[in-house]
């Protein structure tokens, strides 16, 4: 058997008689093969390449510069890029306050947390944090999902402090989830949560949130913990002798007037502040109104009081006993794993419009100190939100200064502020969230998947379906399930193809993609596109020999020339374990008894591992 690098002239019968063979490489000592593999799976992007040939004092400042990406962009920060950032900044506060009131509430959690957790955790992402657009706040997605894993086991009405101490311990883990993914490079992991899955995971969860703020928008006191759209539904109508039209009424109006705003500064996006602005004037005109009105004293539901001034310790909060501790363990992890996929996504969106690149690994120990951070001063889980990104964005945001004044703003807000709040009606939060969340299911995305992948589609339906009839948890699971089926059948069921020539040129390609090729007479020519290991070896034993029976048929019925080598362009396959080298040799086997020729094209191996073949 030779190894060869293939060349036919056309027309051709046989092999071009001065081809020649190809020596394999030498095989690499097992030690720097290993440094090799650890290098390329946790450290592609190479962090280590800049400190090469630096001085001490250099390393030191670009050691800095890595950890801490303040410390490179700060030095060069002038009065210009500040105008741009105060202007963001003051503009995703008006919808920072709004919207952590309304997501903490949706967490079952004290409204005051959604404004703790506006401040803490945007002043640390400014420190260690890559990207230049990111708005950091709690998302409704990650309040979704904390309020519905940590009502299984505590009620937040029964025993709202034990429920507390809950979702701060669980924001505790989740900090060091993303924390430890970021320190030990293993951020490939967030990568199984597929965009077909974070599309329809999202449009799910968006689906359940809006119909569950139907409790707010009736003016019901009494709902069900369930998140599934059945439980929902029957929730909502079997109470209609409880609902309250002044609630109502209250609700569509703000709904539609944050929806009309909203869809005018898409069709005029020079006035995207309008939008921006809308959450807060909502939050500010239902307050008046009540105030004046009394609304609260015919069924109208507020806040009521928020505690005045900053974060409080929660160090001491923590629960780290038994039965509990399994439960917060567990919602960190999953919500963690959600709002890492999150905000990166988000993170990675923005900085491809801006032409700038962000660090993976630096956002996931972003994410991770600001959530540990956050945990220890009442703050629960936080990310890089969309819709709040997107509005920094489009405000025109230099850098993260933006999160530094949005959270100079919040603070200013909790320190003198929060007595305004107390007669904002829970309505508006219900239009706010309700609002805000409809953008979140993109149905153009689902479309496009349908129209370029099926299976990608029916990833994303699953996810979608999961979440809306079962649960967020059981939407997740399945979407995942058939994102990791669907890898494992493409392992091992690599595809394989006849090659063939192009007419008039040297080169060859799938026949079944050009049907206008043609096979070489005497030759077939295999193409093998993945790894041969022990998931495929069989599979590609079973059908190289069907191949070869279906070529000999082929020729005997055709009457051409008898078949006489079989060559296997290896271009594709960068690696082959001993399950790969025995089916070689049980490959071999099989043409030597057919009196047959095998020859490897383009392997990758080392003479050690070809020698063995």
């Amino acid at each position: 058997m030779g190894t060869v690098d293939y060349t036919f002239p056309q027309g051709a019968d046989e092999p071009h008689r001065r081809h020649h063979t190809v020596e394999a490489p030498e095989p690499q000592p097992f030690l720097k093969s290993l440094q090799y593999s650890v290098k390329e799976t946790l450290f592609p992007d190479d962090p280590f390449r800049q400190f090469k040939n630096q001085n001490a004092s250099r390393k030191v400042v670009l050691g800095l510069q890595y950890f801490f990406p303040i410390c490179e962009w700060a030095p060069r920060y002038n009065l210009k890029l500040f105008k741009s950032d105060l202007i963001a900044g003051i503009t995703i506060a008006s919808l920072a306050i709004p919207q952590g009131i309304s997501y903490a509430k949706l967490a079952n959690l004290p409204p005051i947390l959604g404004l703790y957790s506006s401040f803490v955790p945007p002043l640390v992402y400014a420190v260690l944090g890559s990207s230049r657009d990111l708005a950091v706040g709690t998302t409704a997605v990650g309040s979704l999902l904390m309020g519905a894993m940590l009502s299984k086991e505590v009620n937040a009405e029964k025993d709202p402090k034990l429920y507390l101490h809950l979702a701060f311990t669980a924001t505790f883990f989740a900090g060091v989830l993303e924390a430890s993914l970021g320190i030990f490079r293993l951020g490939f992991i967030v990568d199984f949560l597929s965009h077909a899955t974070i599309v329809g995971f999202m449009g799910g969860a968006a689906t359940v949130v809006s119909l569950q703020q139907l409790k707010g928008i009736f003016g019901l006191k009494h709902f069900t913990e369930a998140t599934d759209i059945i439980s929902v539904m029957r929730s909502v109508f079997s109470q209609t002798h409880q609902w309250r039209w002044e609630s109502g009424v209250l609700g569509c109006g703000f709904l539609f007037f944050l929806l009309s705003t909203r869809y005018f500064s898409t069709k005029k996006p020079n006035f995207f502040w309008v939008a921006a602005m809308t959450p807060l004037t909502s939050v500010i005109l239902g307050s008046l109104l009540v105030y004046f009105t009394h609304a609260e004293r015919h069924g109208v539901q507020v806040i009521g009081n928020l505690k005045k001034g900053l974060n409080p310790l929660s160090l001491s909060d923590m629960v780290f006993t038994s039965p509990y501790m399994s439960t917060a363990v567990k919602t960190g992890i999953i919500t963690g794993i959600i709002a890492l996929a999150e905000g990166i996504a988000v993170g990675r969106s923005f900085a491809m419009f801006k032409n700038y690149n962000i660090d993976g690994n630096k956002e996931m120990l972003a994410f991770g100190m600001m959530n540990i951070v956050g945990s220890l001063t009442s703050c629960y889980l936080t990310t890089g939100p969309f819709s709040r990104s997107a509005v920094n964005f489009n405000a025109g945001c230099k850098t993260v200064v933006s999160n530094i004044v949005m959270a100079i703003a919040v603070m200013f807000t909790l320190l003198f502020l929060t007595p305004l709040f107390h007669y904002t009606p829970l309505v508006v939060l219900s239009s706010i969230i309700i609002s805000a969340m409809l953008g979140l299911i993109d149905y153009q995305a689902a479309i496009h998947l349908w129209n370029v992948d099926k299976f990608d589609f029916l990833v994303c339906m699953s996810a979608y379906f999961g979440v809306v009839f079962g649960s967020v948890e059981i939407g997740l699971v399945v979407a995942v399930a058939i994102s990791i089926a669907r890898l494992l059948l493409f392992m091992s069921r690599p595809r394989t193809a006849i090659k063939g020539n192009i007419p008039n040129s040297m080169i060859y390609r799938n026949t079944e993609q050009y049907p206008y090729s043609r096979t070489v007479p005497g030759l077939l020519i295999l193409e093998i596109d993945a790894p041969i290991y022990f998931a495929n070896a069989g599979y590609l034993r079973e059908r190289i020999t069907r191949w070869i029976n279906e070529e000999e048929e082929r020729v005997k019925t055709s009457g051409e020339n008898s078949l006489q080598y079989v060559i296997l362009d290896m271009s594709a396959v960068g690696n082959i374990d001993t399950s790969g080298i025995s089916m070689m040799e049980e490959i071999k086997k099989i043409i030597d008894r057919r009196a047959l020729k095998l020859v490897l094209a383009n392997p990758k191996g080392s003479r050690k591992e070809t020698d063995q073949i």
